[in-house]
């Protein structure tokens, strides 16, 4: 005689549709920004000048976009900042990785203090580091050039935090020990024991990095100029002048956005399932 205890044991729960009502909003929600964008861009000035708005599209969004193409110099931008962004989220897994697994299992004199003078960093403004950096920059020979861009970058206390505090559960004392004992190097323990180990939160890191990297306005503005511009750097010039073509402003936001959401549709299986194997693991 059957019970029906554990009849639903290794079943995949299923959703209801309060749940497919909630996702169905907050995926609107989430994609109305970029519609918008999109239906700004078709149009011309005078049209995004009505009130209301007009809420559906216009018919020069090729026209547009070819245009913000050309006068912003789209394309050496787009490659500048797929360069930079990909550098930058590189070299941020890797050192941050190798930074937060000493924090997390190296001992080592003044470990403590270091790691607070690491995380202190974080309270520090940006704008206040602006100035030193630039002048020393200047003093390199590096202005509007995309190392100095990247070099800044390659490192984050936030990087080196995250990857500490990852690395202090998942990573056991045991399996560095055994490495050990068969005779391998820190360089070998870093490479086939720690690098596997933190492959869910390198790719969490590098994927917050290489959008923070595309996204970031205040210091390659100020490093760069519309000769060697990134994409943000090269949305300024779309900006100027005395009455500025908001439609063609647009335009170049949304051909700015795009490699992200094209990054996103092709990558994000592969990232959303290295954190679900790195949440099963621990």
């Amino acid at each position: 005689m059957s019970t029906g205890i554990g009849t639903g044991i290794g079943r995949r729960p299923r959703a209801g549709p309060v749940a497919y009502t909630v996702l169905t909003l907050f995926t609107a929600g989430s994609l109305l920004p970029l519609v918008w964008t999109a239906m700004a861009a078709s149009g011309d000035s005078a049209r995004l000048a009505h009130t209301p708005p007009p809420l559906w599209f216009g018919g020069r969004l090729l026209t547009n976009l070819g245009t913000a193409w050309t006068d912003a110099r789209l394309g050496l931008a787009l490659a500048n900042t797929t360069l930079v962004a990909g550098t930058v989220a590189l070299g941020t897994v890797l050192f941050c990785t190798i930074a937060g697994f000493a924090f997390a299992k190296l001992r080592f004199r003044f470990r403590r203090a270091l790691l607070l003078l690491t995380v202190g960093t974080m309270m520090v403004p940006p704008q206040l580091s602006v100035v030193p950096l630039f002048m020393i920059v200047a003093r390199l020979g590096w202005t509007d050039q995309l190392r100095a861009v990247v070099l800044p970058a390659l490192v984050s206390a936030f990087g080196v935090f995250f990857m500490r505090q990852y690395l202090i559960e998942a990573l056991p004392d045991e399996l560095i020990e055994a490495a050990r004992v068969d005779g391998a190097s820190s360089l070998r323990v870093v490479w086939h024991v720690v690098l596997p180990v933190a492959r869910p939160a390198m790719a969490v890191l590098g994927m917050l990095s290489f959008v923070q990297a595309w996204n970031d306005f205040f210091w390659p503005v100020i490093a760069l100029t519309q000769e060697n511009p990134t994409v943000q750097v090269a949305l300024t010039g779309l900006g100027r002048g005395y009455v500025p073509d908001q439609a063609v402003v647009m335009a170049g936001a949304l051909l700015g956005t795009l490699p992200l959401l094209l990054a996103f549709t092709l990558f994000g299986r592969q990232i959303v399932g290295g954190i679900m194997r790195g949440a099963l693991k621990g």
